[in-house]
């Protein structure tokens, strides 16, 4: 593959996802993901900062989620503005293609302690933007946070369901179904 071909952060999370499979997180270093890659070190460089970036793109969620909550109805509660959020995501990330890529990252990530802290500090990263989102919007701190906290609870459901490639349901539909399931929970605390 050409180094001047499109696609090099798809093409280096692939390699990656290749080699941590292979050899594992700890015995995979940049130059073996970029050489995989067909790519140069310092390209790699010019898309992740490090080799635990890697397997979680670009921040476009980061920018997604509340993007989609601010456009989400003036009317819309606290919660049906993340289930907004959450179907945008859906429609941009979690698409039938990229199942099998998300299911076998999800078990790199499952074996590897270094890339579950990273995955986990994402998450405080993307309750923290719905949250700022949320208040934006005028909901009250309190209330903009168990919004987030509930909807992150959905989300990590969902996920969990769609990456599993015998499941065929739409993410959307999961993570509706899930905030659902959440809300009512809730109800019972």
């Amino acid at each position: 593959m050409a180094r001047w071909e499109p696609n090099a952060p798809q093409r280096l999370a692939q390699a990656a996802l290749e080699l941590f499979a292979e050899r594992s997180y700890e015995n995979t270093t940049v130059i073996d993901i970029a050489q995989r890659a067909g790519l140069t070190k310092s390209t790699f460089f010019r898309h992740f900062q490090d080799k635990r970036e890697v397997l979680f793109g670009d921040g476009t969620l980061n920018h997604l989620i509340p993007g989609a909550i601010t456009a989400a109805p003036p009317a819309a509660t606290p919660l049906e503005a993340v289930a907004h959020a959450l179907d945008a995501a859906a429609r941009q990330a979690f698409t039938p293609g990229r199942r099998e890529f998300v299911a076998r990252r999800r078990a790199v990530i499952a074996a590897n302690p270094e890339l579950q802290e990273r995955e986990a500090l994402k998450g405080l990263g993307l309750i923290a933007s719905m949250t700022d989102a949320l208040k934006r919007r005028g909901v009250p701190g309190l209330t903009a946070s168990v919004a987030a906290e509930l909807g992150a609870l959905a989300w990590k459901i969902a996920y969990e369901h769609w990456s599993d490639t015998a499941n065929s349901d739409d993410f959307s539909e999961l993570a509706r179904q899930a905030l659902a399931d959440v809300r009512a929970a809730s109800a019972l605390c």
